[in-house]
């Protein structure tokens, strides 16, 4: 069991302070959406289909006048409830041949999967919101001026408000991520606070099998 003083130390690398309101809130005051978005199946398409998508991903991002981050996770598939469900339907068969072929296709999968690591990506996309910060008043002008290069270097937002327009703005951003990804025939789906904290828990956990999935947007053909 960690130390209190080993739990302040793995603290002090994390810069989260808060997830709530489906929303990733940073110590440095930034706020984070992110999205869920499904695939596509890139190599099938011919190549003037792939030129089209190619191009108009380009554009989808030329059109964007803030940063975004995009990420894959790979994560063991997790079949736990699948097998579940399946003992279930076994105990309640009364067909004995039926019954005999969920006990064996059941065995099957627990074997292949057990044997084999089956991994499952999912492709995400961060949404960010880094709001300024004004230059403390005791600051003389060529400490001020230093303040602002730096937080322009950094790339962070020049409007400034409270946190309820600073979350309406980042909400515009999401709002027109998804829609530009609905033009490249992409779903996606910001996450709740509860697959948030899944999502975080299992990216510093990666030897930990996922209690849960977090479902994927439906694929479009």
């Amino acid at each position: 069991m960690p130390t209190k003083q080993e739990s302040l130390s793995t603290q002090s690398f994390i810069d989260i302070i808060s997830i709530d309101n489906d929303i990733v809130k940073l110590k440095n005051g930034g706020l984070r959406k992110i999205l869920l978005v499904s695939g596509t199946n890139f190599a099938l398409k011919s190549e003037e289909e792939q030129g089209i998508i190619t191009y108009a991903f380009q554009g989808f991002l030329n059109s964007l006048d803030f940063s975004v981050q995009f990420f894959i996770h790979s994560r063991k598939l997790n079949i736990d409830d699948y097998l579940k469900k399946l003992e279930e339907r076994e105990t309640q068969e009364e067909n004995g041949l039926l019954k005999n072929q969920i006990l064996e296709y059941r065995e099957f999968i627990h074997t292949l999967v057990s044997q084999n690591a089956i991994m499952q990506k999912r492709f995400f996309i961060v949404v960010p919101f880094d709001p300024i910060n004004i230059p403390k008043a005791g600051l003389d002008i060529g400490d001020r001026v230093l303040s602002l290069l730096k937080f322009k270097k950094s790339g962070v937002d020049k409007k400034v408000g409270n946190e309820n327009e600073q979350m309406e703005q980042l909400g515009q951003r999401v709002d027109q991520i998804i829609n530009g990804l609905n033009q490249l025939g992409l779903r996606a789906i910001p996450l709740n606070t509860d697959e948030l904290i899944e999502l975080f828990y299992n990216l510093y956990n990666p030897s930990t099998i996922e209690k849960k999935d977090i479902e994927i947007p439906k694929d479009n053909k």
